[in-house]
């Protein structure tokens, strides 16, 4: 067993440049077990592999005894006992075909490195650990050996779990009762990658009949361009793979492709099904021969599938990801696919892979969220013409009007909508035809304000506007989870750091060039504060910003200043933003301020989990949840459950029901992280912001409390202007 655990962990770390792709390890560690299995003599084997093992394939040397013919050279290594390995894929509900294949490729190549005939039966460990010993002192990772010594240092804390993977069997005794498999990382990635390839057995590799009748219904025929394009677009895929994960795993890109190629067939004949059903038309020419649009949705799927796999999924951090990383956004750098035009089609897909699970929807959710907050901001973005043409065409003073975007969003877009009719008309009439129907088939030959005799607008994009709702949702999010943690008592300040965000956003987008959204968000928050008297220093800020979910430090310790140059998070505030908006910030010490900006509506996400568990009302930490699929291993259904419960069947011994008791009122489990800011913040020994007692921002001391009746005063002051414009956006609202 040393040996084996050895030659894995040495054949992972020549095989792979990705050494934590879990897939992938755990397709080697089942490479290594055929090697040491086919080996062993027959009788240390348990039944099941004894008769797996391919006779054609078993050297005479397995039955040999090792104190015969030790001078004799072994034959050659025979080639890998298909079998076998097969016996071992289905007991560990890992795809032959894929392990196959990282045998052929990467291990296979290992074991010539090997030179296996130096060992009669099974590789000596004190080579294999001398080999070992200069991978491990050169890749300067931690030593995997210790994972099979049990060391402390490596180990999770045992925990009890005795009762923990116990499930109630209808009519059994105690003893009787089933132990399920603990869900592991492992087990959960083969249950994932099963349901994923079980949901893709009925398509192909090739437009089903269904959507090929839609190609053929296309004014212009887009089959062979689609064709075109999966090719080029696979060879691109497969070598970059190959690059980030290793130099043989080339084939296994094009596998992960092929996978991604049916998924890509089955949403776009799902979402055109959709969109006839809304419009009433077959004839998707402009859609199906718009470039992008296919490139995008070939890209989400693809992102589907190594989320899927565990090899794209999202690790915090404010810098881009290496090469050899293939988390988001590797695709679409592969693919040399712009954010924008990427997040337009993610809300469509998942609304028409209705086999998606709750971990895939939530990934790619997060997705959006990193495009809206600083991927769809780098320099060169379409974001930046279209904002450009909104401003300087006059389609209106904003990019969203205040009255749009606190209203609830409506989760209608369709992909139609955002790539094909990207603009929608900037006066109220409109021509008879549905603008969606249109760009779906054909574009209108004239504008309706023409066609009216009136002198048309500029139009706003649909794009644009549906960006910019959900770009507001996620900032207002932010910034009310940073006013709990630093200003629950100056509740009034929020719907003023807010307007200056919005503002921002809105007036002065260029300062989101190459930058993050939460650096906008913090600066807004000191220079509300610091104009309105109110002690909160940016260390303070800093700190309990780190608290927020998928904070990173180089948000604030690595902010752009000039082209090329980047500084900490205060020296932007003092050389970018305050200079930007120094006017705008003192209006709000004057006693006539700006009008506050509404407050964002925040909705439900638009992407529902069925089959989300429900907390029982009354109860803290009891959950209720829908059955799952029957395909669905019991271990996935509850993977952190202390205990299953059947309802209306034989359940045993009363004592079980004493342990639910006891299960239900302990409050061991608590999850919830806290914030104390009552104590004096630590401060960051890498970003200085304080010198000799002096205010960070502009060098001058703190202004000291305000007094009891100013603060009265001023809140005063604000309620009664959030009383007096929400009466007026009432009164609007009521007239339209």
């Amino acid at each position: 067993m040393r040996s084996c655990w050895t030659t894995f962990l040495l054949a992972k770390g020549r095989a792979l440049q990705m050494e934590d792709d879990l897939v992938i390890s755990f397709q080697l560690l089942l490479c290594t077990l055929e090697l040491f299995i086919k080996r062993c003599p027959p009788d240390r084997l348990l039944p099941l592999y004894q008769s797996a093992i391919s006779k054609v394939h078993s050297p005479p040397t397995r039955t040999t005894r090792r104190n015969q013919s030790k001078a004799k050279s072994r034959p050659p290594e025979p080639e890998m006992d298909v079998q076998l390995l097969e016996t071992l894929c289905k007991e560990n509900e890992c795809n032959a075909e894929e392990v196959k294949n990282v045998y052929q490729t990467s291990f296979s190549a290992f074991l010539d490195s090997l030179d296996l005939s130096r060992w009669p039966d099974f590789p000596q460990v004190n080579d294999l650990n001398q080999q070992y010993e200069e991978h491990y002192l050169k890749t300067r990772d931690f030593d995997g050996r210790l994972f099979f010594d049990g060391d402390e240092t490596v180990l999770a804390p045992k925990i009890e779990i005795a009762q923990v993977e116990r499930t109630p069997k209808k009519n059994l005794a105690e003893e009787d009762a089933v132990l399920i498999p603990p869900q592991t990382p492992i087990r959960a990635a083969m249950t994932s990658i099963q349901q994923l390839r079980g949901d893709l057995i009925s398509s192909g590799d090739q437009p089903s009949t269904n959507l090929a009748t839609y190609f053929k219904n296309c004014t212009v025929d887009p089959t062979q361009d689609v064709l075109k394009r999966l090719e080029t677009l696979g060879q691109v895929y497969s070598q970059r793979f190959g690059q980030a994960v290793g130099p043989r795993s080339t084939g296994l890109g094009m596998q992960r492709f092929n996978l991604g190629v049916r998924l890509y067939y089955q949403v776009m004949e799902e979402m055109l099904k959709m969109e006839e059903k809304r419009l009433s038309v077959q004839n998707f020419s402009k859609l199906l021969n718009d470039s992008t649009f296919h490139t995008s949705l070939l890209a989400c799927a693809l992102e589907v599938v190594m989320a899927t796999y565990g090899e794209s999924r999202y690790k915090s951090g404010g810098v881009d990801s290496a090469e050899t990383d293939l988390c988001f956004p590797w695709i679409l750098d592969v693919f040399s696919l712009p954010a924008f035009d990427f997040y337009k089609v993610i809300e469509s897909f998942i609304k028409a892979d209705h086999t998606m699970n709750k971990d895939i929807v939530k990934h790619l959710e997060t997705c959006e969220n990193l495009i809206m907050e600083r991927i769809a901001w780098r320099t060169g973005s379409p974001l930046f013409e279209l904002l450009k043409q909104e401003h300087e065409g006059g389609a209106a003073e904003q990019v969203e009007t205040p009255a749009s975007y606190s209203q609830p969003l409506q989760h209608n877009h369709t992909a139609a909508d955002l790539y094909l009719s990207p603009v929608r008309p900037g006066i109220r009439i409109l021509a008879p035809e549905s603008p969606s129907s249109q760009a779906a088939s054909q574009p209108p030959t004239q504008p309706a304000a023409q066609t009216a005799g009136q002198t048309p607008r500029h139009t706003k994009s649909n794009s644009l506007s549906l960006f910019y709702k959900k770009l507001y949702r996620l900032a207002y999010t932010r910034l009310k989870m940073l006013c709990s943690y630093l200003l629950s008592s100056h509740p009034e300040l929020e719907p003023i750091i807010w307007t200056l965000f919005q503002h921002t956003l809105q007036h002065e987008y260029d300062l989101m060039r190459d930058r993050h959204l939460d650096q906008l968000m913090m600066s807004a928050m000191y220079a509300i504060c610091k104009v309105k008297s109110v002690d909160l220093r940016f260390k303070t800020i800093v700190t309990a910003y780190k608290n927020m979910p998928n904070a990173s430090q180089e948000t604030f310790k690595h902010v752009l200043i000039t082209e090329g140059h980047f500084d900490s998070i205060i020296v932007f505030y003092n050389q970018v933003f305050m200079q930007k908006l120094k006017t705008n910030i003192l209006q709000y010490a004057s006693t006539r301020p700006p009008t506050l900006s509404p407050i964002p509506q925040i909705p439900r996400s638009p992407y529902k989990f069925p089959n989300s568990p429900l907390r029982v009302p009354g109860s803290n930490n009891v959950y209720i949840s829908p059955l799952k699929s029957a395909r669905m291993s019991p271990g996935i259904m509850t993977p952190r459950s202390r205990m299953l419960v059947s309802i209306g069947e034989s359940f045993g011994p009363s004592n079980r029901f004493q342990k639910i008791n006891q299960m239900v009122n302990s409050s061991e489990r608590s999850f919830k992280r806290t914030l104390d800011l009552g104590t004096t913040p630590k401060p960051l020994k890498r970003l200085r912001f304080d010198v000799d007692g002096q205010d960070e921002a502009d060098g001058s001391k703190s202004g000291g409390d305000s007094t009891l009746i100013q603060k009265l005063a001023e809140m005063s002051s604000t309620r009664n202007r959030m009383q007096e414009q929400k009466m007026k956006e009432d009164a609007e609202s009521r007239k339209e």
